[in-house]
């Protein structure tokens, strides 16, 4: 049974608004519980489907790609079609693609899954974040952006030990099966709360679709096979990747229905939350990175513990985001954003400073750290994101954010590799490379996360002047 339909700028009407927010929060969790979940599972599929170590990493590989080259036209194609029917039918596909991952029993059948499960992703993200604009009031999209962090924290936190248990107690198709209840009732919350959409877009700029999953598609698979194909072949598929970023870029300017409308980079305090968003995933991404190369080969520390070490960032973003949400709410969300990126680029630069023989102690505390100023930068920066795009650009902005995510965290880890290939840190840390490793690399990732604090407290000065 379909709930009557009465909202405006405030939102749906309680309860319905809660059972809608279901539906989205159950496909961050999901979405943020399968990318942390399957590559612990990686060497088990390799030897119950007899493939190559190097061929198994497209189990990932597929899904990453897919879901980075088609985010953008995703968004567009949900501004065509109704982001709320655009969005249950992600559901049903993501629910479909991995129910058909654990059915599949050739290596060619789990990739193609794999591939339509990062299209289903893309399909759910592109357009949920714009979902919460249109089902809550404006004055509350902070504390749910906040509590949107404090899920995909939480999936993020418990993925890779429960894929361990997984794997130990059961066998690795139940890594793709444990979605299929979690999708059928996020379907249902859809279907019954979400409603109808009373607007769509008209058009569809099909070269710049394929334009931008080319450039995109290129742009994550020349970063993923990073250190694993020759140099010159990351540097012909980034390159091309580039050009085609470019022709994207130009083509928008003069499509009549442009896939990325550039007229929503007029309000410049959007500008800066992208700008700010952009750099400090760079960094994040290249923390999370690096901190197992840190943690396992410079100071030799096991699998389990280096996880263990690692939980309090997840656990401190859970905690901290939906009270810097709710806080958004009253107070100058780019102030309080800025506090977290100045948090963060502490937390990143305590990093540096490791003991030569650092204790599970002394990572935690700064893991913490870094995970405090995340939190409390993430729900304010996507509220101050949405509040100044135009409302018939929510479906774009939600786009241009997931795509800021995916792009920057790859970039981020492109920059890892880079250092490991100049000072090493990628092999036992008994050289000098290994040591300076630490370093060099949170070096790099305190100095971008610094240019995010710049980004934002020019903003501040800006709304003062």
């Amino acid at each position: 049974m379909q709930i009557a339909e009465t909202f405006g700028d405030e939102g749906f009407d309680v309860p319905r608004r809660y059972f809608a927010a279901v539906a989205i929060l159950v496909g961050v969790f999901m979405s943020a519980l399968d990318s942390a979940i399957v590559n612990i599972a990686l060497p088990t599929i390799s030897a119950d489907l007899r493939v190559s170590a190097a061929s198994v990493i497209w189990v990932a590989n597929g899904y990453q790609v897919a879901s980075a080259a088609t985010m953008l036209t995703c968004a567009s194609l949900g501004s065509r079609i109704g982001e709320r029917r655009f969005y249950t039918i992600g559901l049903v596909l993501f629910t479909i693609s991995s129910l058909g991952c654990g059915l599949s029993t050739t290596f060619g059948a789990l990739v193609a899954m794999r591939i339509l499960q990062g299209v289903s992703y893309a399909m759910l993200i592109s357009v949920g974040y714009g979902l919460y604009r249109v089902i809550f009031p404006s004055g509350s999209l902070g504390t749910v952006f906040g509590i949107n962090a404090l899920v995909f924290a939480v999936g993020t936190a418990v993925g890779p030990a429960l894929g361990g248990l997984i794997v130990s107690w059961a066998s690795w198709p139940w890594l793709f099966y444990i979605n299929v209840p979690f999708g059928m009732a996020a379907i249902a919350f859809s279907i019954t709360a979400l409603g109808k959409d009373t607007h769509r877009e008209r058009g569809f700029d099909v070269p710049g679709a394929v334009t931008s999953a080319a450039a995109f598609g290129l742009f994550a698979l020349a970063v993923d096979q990073i250190g694993r194909w020759s140099d010159r072949t990351v540097l012909v598929l980034g390159a091309a990747s580039l050009v085609l970023m470019v022709s994207f870029c130009v083509g928008q300017a003069r499509a009549a229905y442009p896939l990325l409308p550039l007229d929503i980079f007029r309000s410049r305090r959007y500008t800066f939350a992208v700008l700010t968003s952009v750099t400090m995933f760079v960094s994040q991404g290249m923390a999370l990175v690096a901190l197992p190369f840190v943690m396992q080969h410079t100071y030799a520390y096991g699998v389990l513990k280096s996880a263990l070490v690692f939980t309090p960032w997840p656990i401190a973003v859970a905690l901290c985001a939906p009270f810097a949400g709710r806080l958004a709410n009253r107070i100058n969300a780019t102030q309080l954003s800025s506090s977290g990126v100045l948090i963060f680029c502490i937390g990143m630069g305590s990093l540096m400073w490791l003991p030569a023989q650092p204790t599970a102690g002394d990572f935690m505390w700064r893991v913490a750290l870094c995970g405090v100023g995340y939190g409390f930068f993430l729900p304010p920066n996507n509220k101050e994101m949405f509040a100044n795009a135009a409302r018939n650009r929510t479906a774009t902005a939600s786009g241009v954010l997931s795509t800021a995510r995916t792009t920057g965290q790859s970039i981020g880890a492109a920059l890892v590799a880079v250092v490991i290939a100049l000072v090493g840190g990628a092999s036992g840390g008994g050289g000098d490379g290994g040591r300076q490793f630490p370093v060099y690399v949170f070096a790099l990732a305190c100095a971008i996360s610094g240019l995010s604090l710049v980004a934002s407290i020019a903003r501040v000065y800006r709304q003062r002047g």
